[in-house]
This record gives structure tokens, sequence and C-alpha cells, in this order.
């Protein structure tokens, strides 16, 4: 099986502008709901091609409100360590995700 990614340039762009609004509306807040938001982005823009040729899309199952206990633990993780907590929390989020992705 091989993994395809079809993420356009624009697709990033209109991504990441809208995403850039957003933290500095709510003064960096939502740099913690942007880390799902990423992971779901590029995941459910990915898909399995099998042997045979055929492909199969991914498709992340996360809901960016739906663990917002999580994100209050890791904002507050984050005020405590001075910043560096947020490098550990991106990746938890990619492992939760992750985790939380099936093909369809």
């Amino acid at each position: 099986m091989n993994i395809k990614a079809n993420v356009g340039t624009f697709d990033i762009l209109g991504h990441l502008i809208l995403w850039f609004i957003i933290i500095i509306i709510t003064l960096g807040i939502g740099a913690f709901f942007f880390a799902y938001s990423f992971s779901k982005f590029i995941i459910n823009r990915t898909e399995l091609i099998d042997q045979h040729g055929v492909s199969h899309k991914l498709k992340c199952d996360v809901d960016l409100f739906g663990s917002i206990g999580h994100i209050i633990l890791w904002i507050i993780i984050t005020i405590l360590t001075l910043g560096l907590g947020y490098i550990f929390y991106f990746y938890k989020v990619w492992n939760y995700c992750l985790n939380n992705s099936s093909v369809g």
C-alpha cells in the first residue's frame, strides 16, 4: 500500500490565513484548536492506494470542540511550562487524530 496526500497550495494558504486570523482574534487561544484542525486537514486529504491501484480515503473522526477538556488541560500545561508544553501537545494531537481515523 502507498499513501498519497492531496493537499493543494491554495488549500494550505486558505487554511493558514483563516487560522492566523482566528489565532490573532482569540489572542492565541485559537492555536490549541488549530492543532486539531491541522491534523484533520491533512488526514482528510490523504488516501491509501492498495496493490490493485484502488484508492481508499482516510477520514478523521475528531470534532474540534469534542475534546475541550483535553484542550484546557494542555493550555494549563503550556502556561506552566512557559510555552514548551505546546510542542508536546502538537504531537499528542496528531496521535489522537490518527487513532481516531478510519479508512473509508
